[in-house]
């Protein structure tokens, strides 16, 4: 059986710390399905084709990765794609209380197991809400996202 990961997120931008755990995430699976969620209720600074761009950029030369959107319930859409496997980064604590009441969750409803990695001390403390409070402010944000984030 070939061993599939989800790894979901808005990516709005996506950020080295994602490059970091999509590249690992390599290591562990024969392919990672990178799906940009839609949530008609957020603001995004990227509209959805520009974020996926720019992880189809950052990816061009490696085949194993897929880049997709989806709505809807990310075990939903596993099911779909037939991943198995939800890929998560952990930066800190608080994200792990998070992400692990959203694991116990797709676990109640789904026999898909969410795996998860710690990011890189180098990227751990990048999210993507901070390179977009850098990018309002004008500050140089290219030293926390891959070269194909350029605006």
């Amino acid at each position: 059986m070939k061993r599939i990961a989800l790894f979901p997120g808005s990516f709005d931008p996506i950020t080295l710390g994602h490059q970091d755990i999509i590249s690992r995430g390599l290591t562990l699976f024969d392919e990672v399905i990178v799906a940009v969620g839609i949530n008609v209720d957020k603001k995004y600074m990227f509209d959805l084709e520009q974020r996926m761009e720019f992880i189809r950029q950052t990816f061009a030369n490696e085949p194993r990765i897929r880049v997709t959107s989806y709505e809807g319930l990310t075990i939903d859409y596993c099911k779909k794609m037939k991943a198995h496997f939800i890929l998560r980064g952990l930066r800190n604590p608080a994200d792990f209380e998070f992400e692990k009441a959203i694991a116990h969750t797709n676990r109640k409803l789904s026999t898909i197991e969410t795996v998860f990695l710690l990011t890189a001390a180098k990227t751990s403390y990048i999210s993507s809400s901070i390179v977009r409070d850098v990018i309002r402010n004008k500050g140089d944000y290219r030293v926390l996202v891959p070269d194909s984030v350029r605006i």
